[in-house]
């Protein structure tokens, strides 16, 4: 920990050294300016209060400017008194964060390069900060010395059954609800108070009270020979009271939730608590429903929620009123006293990584909170990440396997239609083909429901001069603009950047500007002409921006209301409704051939998992994967529903060039406003990267710099670098020496991003 000794220039002399005494020293950090902890006196009226955790206001730096950071320590230490500053304030009346989530976060910083209170920041909730829905409101108690006053003063009836009411309770009460239940004006209250009888204290509550449903509790499912082993497996490592991680793999439709739900009831057994991630807000209606049904209340953490909502669960999974709490990745980081399962839930979801800073990722952070706690962690997929899949086949993971449907189910039939033929065919120039209308017609007459999948939004991708071959562009990012139908503006997915959709080629004023590519608003436009008898629904970031949209647009589907369901990637995993019997695949190509070395995994999961949306009822079902490269080896393996296949296909080539889940990496991205200034600042530190690589004598490879996929975002220009390497420890401490004392110049800003995941 560092000391303030950054505060005085000149050190003391020698024999005032020696002027030490024990005092009780605070460690705090900043969650902005400086990076480095420094040390605070406590003085003896802020001890009581001053606990791990909480946020401290602090003076800083030679004006004495007052900073809130977090105490993140406390020892009795020889030290001078006159080198230390004194807290100023102690702002939580109780700890955001207990002793295991401040060595969390500890470890976070240092695994992601992130300052610690950075990551103290990130970590707990603003709603929770400020306490959100709450209000200061005055309690009284009985003053130290009423009881021996009382007998040599003439009290009213009144104010003695108001001092008995007082002296019995265990802690502060509400005027108001005192003077309710003694039947009584606040007078008598008021006057005891001046008589020095009762003190007053202010605390924060919650301006209103919590309503949580709760379902009645209902019976677990029998479960197939290969969920009991499973469950068996996941209770013998609950019993341990060990860290361990188990991997299970089941296919689409295999009962995964149902043995998560079985080993859970354990857990509250034992008095505990457990968590459960899901990767999609809009799985967390259907998700929590079901937890529901079996457990009664939970608790939800998500980002749709108001502060209010967030800060109340909060607290209820702190005081363990709420015993399994579900939610999407931030939830990995909530404050259950007696955790004792994770659970995390499509584990090989992008959307489990951040993409601002601290960027973590909350599969790893589950993992290292399962070992700092010693409880077990359930990792669970269809689909799951090599690097996952490789820990596996390592022994480092426990791999459990559902290899069928529950009740014996077939997995659906899947098939391909070649694009390259449709389009040769001069008839069909719609999004859906021929053999795909006639399998939807079918499904829809024989009173089934259809799921279509296409990841992308808007209505036309591109707007594009044939006469110049213009493309009409964002001005801040190297992005084509998406045109939206609904509200006839071209829209930028980067930087939100909008104008009105040109009527003439803006280059060479031809008026024979063509509005190219598809997107979700087109296909929901061709569904709608082509079925105009059922009614459909789209689902994806743009209609589901109201709060509780993704529960109203699932009861909908759930209920047979809407027969049609489209959308992105959001339909695609997870949900579970019997009556889908047909699934089908606008495009499998749009991320296929992305600037990615995950290209092909992601291209992968996302067939498959959306493949698994149908076929889950008595009726089956079928898949209908429309794409240009139906010869491709991830869509071949995804058509068998074959994981092995693709993953034995695609690990040589990851461990031939060094990739994870054989290696480590770290990108760091420079971006800035001019070109020249951005690039320069990326050569420098490329050179450092490279020296300290040479300095620590390690085997790594540093690419770059050079453009970004996307080279320029926002207005800024990206450059960015490339680091890899077998030993994950020592590139982390590379990178963080490389970087140290890195002062950028000209608005010139880096990021470091260990573990990638977009490489865009």
């Amino acid at each position: 920990m560092t000391q303030q000794h950054s505060l005085f220039e000149i050190e003391p002399p020698a024999w005032e050294q020696d002027d030490q005494s024990e005092q009780l020293v605070a460690t705090v950090v900043f969650a902005t300016g400086p990076e480095q902890p420094f040390d605070y006196l406590v003085p003896e009226r802020l001890r009581a209060r001053a606990e791990l955790g909480r946020r401290v206001r602090v003076p800083l730096g030679k004006s004495d400017r007052l900073m809130t950071g977090y105490l993140v320590g406390l020892a009795q230490r020889q030290v001078d008194p006159q080198r230390l500053k004194p807290l100023a304030q102690v702002v939580d009346e109780r700890s955001l964060l207990g002793g295991p989530m401040l060595r969390l976060t500890q470890w976070m910083a240092d695994y992601y390069l992130c300052p610690w209170g950075q990551v103290l920041d990130a970590v707990v909730p603003a709603g929770v900060r400020w306490q959100a829905g709450t209000r200061d409101k005055l309690f009284v108690r009985l003053a130290a010395d009423a009881l021996a006053k009382v007998e040599s003063l003439k009290l009213s009836a009144k104010q003695r059954e108001i001092i008995d009411l007082v002296a019995a309770a265990e802690k502060p009460l509400d005027p108001a609800k005192v003077a309710q239940a003694v039947g009584c004006t606040l007078a008598p209250i008021n006057l005891l108070r001046k008589r020095g009888l009762l003190v007053t204290e202010t605390r924060r509550t919650a301006t209103t009270a919590a309503h949580e449903p709760a379902e009645a509790r209902g019976e677990h499912l029998q479960l197939n020979a290969d969920q009991r082993r499973a469950l068996d497996t996941v209770l013998a490592a609950l019993e341990s009271r060990q860290s361990s991680t188990v991997l299970l793999h089941g296919v689409t439709g295999s009962g995964k939730t149902e043995v998560y739900i079985q080993a859970i009831d354990e857990v509250l057994r034992y008095g505990r608590q457990a968590i459960v991630l899901v990767p999609e807000i809009s799985l967390t209606p259907q998700t929590e429903q079901r937890f529901r049904s079996r457990f009664g209340r939970v608790a939800v953490l998500h980002s749709h929620q108001s502060d209010v909502e967030r800060h109340r669960h909060w607290q209820q999974i702190a005081n363990g009123d709420l015993r399994v709490v579900i939610g999407a990745r931030s939830a990995i980081f909530a404050p259950t006293p007696h955790l004792g399962l994770i659970v995390l839930d499509e584990e090989h979801e992008a959307s489990f990584k951040q993409d601002s800073a601290p960027r973590y990722h909350a599969r790893d952070v589950a993992l290292a909170r399962a070992r700092l706690e010693q409880i077990p962690l359930v990792l669970g997929s269809a689909t799951p990440s090599l690097e996952s899949w490789q820990r596996a086949q390592e022994g480092v993971y426990q791999l459990l396997s559902l290899p069928h449907r529950v009740f014996d189910r077939p997995l659906p039939g899947v098939g391909t239609i070649d694009l390259r033929l449709e389009f040769q065919n001069r008839r069909s120039r719609g999004a859906v083909s021929r053999q795909l209308h006639i399998a939807m017609d079918e499904a829809l007459k024989n009173d089934g429901q259809v799921i279509l999948l296409l990841n992308r939004r808007g209505f036309s991708t591109h707007i594009q001069c044939p006469a110049c071959g213009h493309v009409v562009r964002c001005p801040q990012c190297s992005i084509a603009l998406t045109h939206h139908l609904t509200n006839q503006v071209a829209i930028c997915h980067y930087c939100d950047y909008q104008m009105p959709p040109p009527v003439v080629c803006p280059e060479c004023r031809s008026p024979g500007i063509r509005y190219s590519g598809l997107g979700t608003q087109r296909l929901e436009a061709e569904v709608k002409a082509r079925f105009p008898a059922y009614r459909s629904l789209r689902m994806d970031t743009d209609t589901m921006q109201k709060p509780g949209s993704h529960q109203r647009a699932l009861a909908a589907f759930h209920a047979g209301d809407v027969r049609i369901l489209l959308g992105t990637q959001m339909i695609a995993k997870g949900l579970d409704f019997p009556n889908v019997t047909l699934v089908g695949v606008i495009n499998a190509d749009t991320a296929l051939h992305l600037p990615d070395f995950r290209a092909a995994e992601r291209t992968f999961q996302l067939v498959t998992q959306v493949a698994g949306r149908t076929g889950r009822g008595e009726r089956g079902g079928r898949v209908l994967v429309q794409t240009f490269s139906p010869e491709h080896p991830a869509i071949q393996a995804a058509v068998r529903h074959d994981y092995e296949m693709f993953a034995k296909g695609e690990l040589p080539t990851r461990s031939a060039l060094c990739y994870p889940p054989f290696a480590s990496m770290i990108r760091l991205i420079v971006r800035g406003p001019a070109e020249a200034v951005a690039e320069a600042f990326a050569q420098q530190l490329g050179q450092r990267l490279r020296d300290a690589v040479e300095r620590h004598a390690i085997t790594a490879r540093v690419l770059g710099p050079a453009p970004a996929p996307i080279a320029r975002l926002r207005g800024k220009y990206r450059f960015q670098l490339q680091t890899q390497a077998v030993d994950g420890a020592a590139l982390r401490r590379v990178v963080s020496e490389a970087t140290t004392g890195l002062k950028p110049v000209d608005d010139v800003q880096w990021i470091a991003d260990v573990d990638p995941i977009d490489m865009l």
